[in-house]
């Protein structure tokens, strides 16, 4: 009751304080990190909201998880870009099923980062850029600002190269991989725009975009019909047999590819395109439970995709040899004989090389197959990363351009060095960028994980709605865990670079990376109740109202 009460006090007269601007117990919050006033919000996806149906009586309603579905599907285009397929391909070709189980933990822990971030942008109404600009003074959000970016050109140049990869294939290698990204570039501009004809209609169209990717990934799993069992044993036994450190690498691998920094951005800000009165607790725990529903179909969806990919390669090519690929494409008078040297070697395959072998092994339609499915998830995902980067500039630096500069700066930024790489070089020869690219990635998870774990914990933004001592726990756990493995990952990688000076570069970033990280954890640690380290902070634990009520004492 006298929480109630408080709410309705909150709402009648809106008191600003210290910079804290409340208009109703759940509404959004503006902490005191926002020197500049906000003025309306613009929009780039939100030009619409989703109405909700009205269903009072019910616990469960279809009718409400439908107008719910979409931000998820969107969010889950990146657990299927080309960087995640390519991780695929070569955990079932070097490893066979025996890391299923870590595709299966890494997607649940993905799905429980992805709640977090659907609840910030419910509950707040902001998205966790917008969050991160109020909350962080100006050079740790600048710094954060260049970190996402990053993370986000290192996705981009993935995506954009795995759709100019799949229009080589499927043009018989008449289209180069240059030509590929310019085109890529031009129809991504293009397909941007649809949302000018309604949200759900866009939502739709990525839909459909997914839909491709799984008749086409399901078609290969049942032109190679693997082992069922071995699936199985692989998913839900955590155990690698007989593994080494080839083996471990995939596996870190495999988490690095599947939990993408930007994603989180990304998901906290399409949740806002649905109509949600965030001064209604019911509707704001309402929303949060669709949208965990709605992810969690999502996630699984793309969980399935990933593993026909994984078992398809794991079945045809795990163990074989480049001697045994020649033989297959000299039998079926395939023009790619000379990709694999003709020795006992073991078999590396990256997208490129896997279209071939399927073509090899399984006749041409599983290449061009194969080519299509890459070409929808590069295109997908190359979309949504164009979204991500949009709202990350948006939010961090409070951009108030038109929607066609913005989508020109943002992709501008990141197809530039994807122009370059497939202009010098060569298609065939690309799997030492993509592990590049996934360490660059792996390298920016905490300026995602932690900011969300920091706010998500804290009752001057989420009210009722601030995490519980369980999932802080839980959630600082995760976030640690996923930092540590994919530090392995970037440590395994700098040491294969066999270069003192690199070497000497490599520390002197790494204490200037450890230094900002320590920050952001030092933020973290306050939000999540450790008082004692409470000194010069900006973050403030304690609830919004009884802010205002000290506010109210001091004066």
């Amino acid at each position: 009751m006298k929480a109630e009460q408080e709410g309705d006090l909150l709402e009648e007269d809106s008191p600003q304080e210290n910079g804290i601007i409340q208009t109703s117990q759940y509404s959004s919050i503006s902490p005191p990190a926002s020197p500049v006033a906000q003025e309306e919000p613009f929009s780039t996806y939100f030009e619409e909201k989703v109405p909700v149906p009205e269903d009072v009586n019910q616990i469960f309603s279809f009718r409400k998880l439908w107008a719910f579905t979409g931000p998820g599907f969107l969010m889950s285009i990146a657990y299927l870009d080309p960087g995640n397929i390519e991780s695929d391909l070569q955990s079932g070709a070097k490893a066979g099923f025996k890391l299923l189980w870590v595709l299966l933990g890494a997607t649940i822990i993905g799905l429980l980062l992805q709640r977090l971030a659907a609840r910030l942008g419910v509950v707040t109404g902001m998205h966790l850029a917008e969050v991160c600009n109020r909350q962080y003074p100006t050079v740790p959000r600048i710094i954060l600002w260049l970190m996402v970016e990053l993370a986000i050109i290192g996705s981009d140049m993935q995506e954009v190269i795995g759709c100019a990869i799949a229009l080589n294939l499927l043009s018989v290698g008449r289209i180069p991989l240059w030509a590929g990204v310019l085109i890529t570039i031009v129809d991504t501009f293009v397909f941007l725009f649809l949302d000018k004809y309604g949200l759900r209609k866009l939502e739709a169209f990525f839909g459909f975009l997914i839909t491709i990717m799984a008749v086409s990934f399901g078609y290969e799993y049942v032109l190679v019909s693997p082992n069922q069992g071995e699936v199985l044993k692989g998913m839900f036994i955590p155990y690698c047999e007989g593994c080494g450190a080839v083996q471990l690498e995939q596996a870190v691998g495999i988490v690095g590819a599947v939990i993408m920094p930007h994603n989180i951005y990304l998901h906290s800000a399409l949740v806002k395109s649905r109509q949600i009165d965030r001064g209604n607790k019911k509707e704001v725990k309402e929303a949060n439970k669709y949208y965990f529903i709605e992810s969690t179909i999502a996630l699984f969806v793309s969980f399935l995709i990933n593993v026909f990919v994984v078992a398809v390669f794991a079945e045809a090519f795990y163990m074989k040899t480049n001697m045994q690929r020649v033989q297959s494409c000299n039998a079926t008078g395939s023009p790619h004989t000379d990709l694999f040297p003709p020795d006992n070697n073991t078999l590396e395959v990256d997208i490129y090389k896997g279209g071939v072998v399927l073509g090899c092994f399984f006749g041409p339609a599983a290449l061009y197959i194969w080519a299509i499915g890459i070409l929808a998830a590069g295109q997908s995902s190359t979309m949504t990363g164009t979204y991500s980067g949009q709202f990350v500039m948006e939010g961090f630096l409070n951009l108030r351009w038109s929607r066609f500069a913005r989508v020109l700066l943002t992709r501008s930024i990141a197809i530039t060095p994807t122009l370059l790489v497939a202009i010098f070089q060569d298609v065939q020869h690309l799997t030492g960028m993509n592990d590049f690219l996934n360490v660059l990635q792996s390298m920016q998870l905490p300026f995602a994980l932690i900011p969300i774990l920091t706010f998500t914990s804290l009752k001057s933004i989420m009210n009722d709605f601030a995490n519980g001592l369980a999932w802080k726990i839980s959630g600082g756990g995760v976030i640690l865990m996923v930092c540590a493995i994919n530090m392995y990952f970037v440590v395994v990688y700098v040491t294969t670079l066999n270069s003192v000076l690199l070497y000497v570069l490599a520390a002197l970033l790494s204490i200037a990376y450890l230094s900002f990280v320590g920050y952001l954890v030092w933020q973290c640690l306050i939000a999540l109740g450790v008082s004692c380290l409470d000194f010069g902070s900006r973050v403030s634990n304690r609830p919004a109202v009884l802010i205002e009520e000290q506010c109210e004492y001091d004066s």
